[in-house]
């Protein structure tokens, strides 16, 4: 086996063991990754030394403390990287819409407000970095969710509260992937509108939604769709630089 097969085994490892949501013995995971348990038994060991995986339990593994570290690193690195890259087209969309524009990503079930540019008008949306929002309402929020997989889906409905009618969510998140982009209005702040797109990596997986937001007498028949053209082709240029 040479080195790129071995790295090749061991993600595979490691997404079993993510996929699980829990344990498993060393034979589901040899099953699901089809290959030897006695192989699968000498790549656990090396993950566990430098504390990937742990054992929990009698002949159980799961995901070690370790994988976090690594997680919160690339995290850093990725938005680093996104910022420096979104900033410029961020202040450029500013420039041409005359609205407040926002950069959001996910965090577990939210959204958060990584950076921002304010509009120069008179009267202008305003929203501090570091906001968190729901997934399921408003644009930024909405088309991030849209663009993420089932299971997180299934997970965010779960915890709504009774009163959401989750069947127009569902259909409403099936139109806004179709299309591209995701418009409210007054969803998060009564007379807010907003228009957001996605930024796509490499892989076509989101990574950020990119927005623009202001007072709802601004955004009129005659302008909005050259404000969401100006959005999606915003959100084109990050996901071209990022690599997509």
């Amino acid at each position: 086996m040479n080195g790129t097969q071995t790295v090749t085994r061991a993600l595979d490892i490691l997404f079993a063991l993510a996929e699980s949501n829990g344990t498993l013995s060393v034979g589901e995971i040899a099953e699901k990754v089809s290959i030897p348990e006695s192989t699968t038994y000498r790549f656990i060991q090396i993950l566990e030394q430098n504390g990937i995986v742990v054992r929990k339990g009698k002949g159980q593994i799961r995901l070690g403390m370790r994988i976090l570290d690594l997680a919160r690193s690339l995290n850093q690195q990725m938005d680093k990287e996104l910022l420096s890259i979104a900033l410029s087209v961020m202040e450029d969309l500013t420039k041409s819409t005359n609205e407040t524009s926002l950069l959001f990503i996910r965090s577990d079930t939210k959204a958060i407000c990584l950076q921002n540019i304010k509009s120069k008008a008179l009267i202008q949306f305003s929203v501090e970095n570091g906001r968190i929002l729901p997934l399921h309402s408003g644009a930024s929020g909405k088309i991030i969710l849209a663009y993420e997989n089932d299971k997180l889906k299934k997970r965010i409905l779960d915890q709504l509260p009774c009163q959401v009618d989750k069947e127009l969510l569902i259909k409403e998140l099936e139109q806004i992937r179709n299309q591209g982009y995701s418009i409210t209005r007054g969803e998060v702040d009564s007379d807010v509108f907003a228009i957001s797109a996605p930024i796509l990596n490499v892989d076509g997986s989101i990574v950020a939604s990119l927005s623009i937001a202001g007072p709802n007498y601004r955004c009129r028949e005659e302008n909005v769709l050259s404000m969401i053209d100006s959005v999606v082709k915003a959100a084109k240029r990050v996901s071209e630089e990022l690599g997509n």
